[in-house]
C-alpha cells in the first residue's frame, strides 16, 4: 500500500486535494483562488509542528484539517487580504519606485547617450 505522502504526490490541483481529504468545497471558490489554498496549505504543512511522528491515520487526520483550514481562509477573506503570495505583500499589491531613483537612472541614460 502507497504511504499517504506518495499517494499526496499525484495530487496536482486544489480540487484533487480537497477530493482526496473528502472536503466539500465551493467551485467558484476554488477556481479564483485554487493556487493560494495550496500555498497556504503548504504554509500550515511547514508551521505545524509534530506532524513528522503521526501515524498514517492521524497524519491524514491533521492534513485534512489544515486543508480545510486553509480552504475556509479563502472562503472568509480574498487573496488580496491574506496576502499569501509576495505580490499581494507589497503594499496594496502596489510596488512603488522613489522618484529620487528614477531621476538618478533618468541622469545616468542621459550621461550614457
Amino acid at each position: 500500500m502507497d504511504s499517504l505522502i506518495q499517494r499526496l504526490k499525484a495530487l496536482s490541483s486544489a480540487e484533487d486535494f480537497l477530493k482526496f481529504f473528502g472536503l466539500s468545497y465551493d467551485e467558484r471558490v476554488v477556481h479564483v483562488n485554487r493556487l493560494h489554498i495550496l500555498k497556504r496549505f503548504y504554509q500550515y504543512l511547514h508551521t505545524t509542528e509534530g506532524l513528522s511522528g503521526l501515524d498514517e491515520v492521524e497524519m491524514f487526520r491533521r492534513y485534512r484539517e489544515l486543508l480545510a483550514r486553509a480552504y475556509q481562509d479563502f472562503v472568509e477573506s480574498s487573496a488580496a487580504q491574506e496576502k499569501v503570495f509576495k505580490v499581494f505583500q507589497d503594499v496594496g499589491g502596489r510596488q512603488s519606485v522613489p522618484v529620487t531613483s528614477l531621476r538618478d537612472s533618468l541622469r545616468s541614460r542621459r550621461a550614457a547617450a
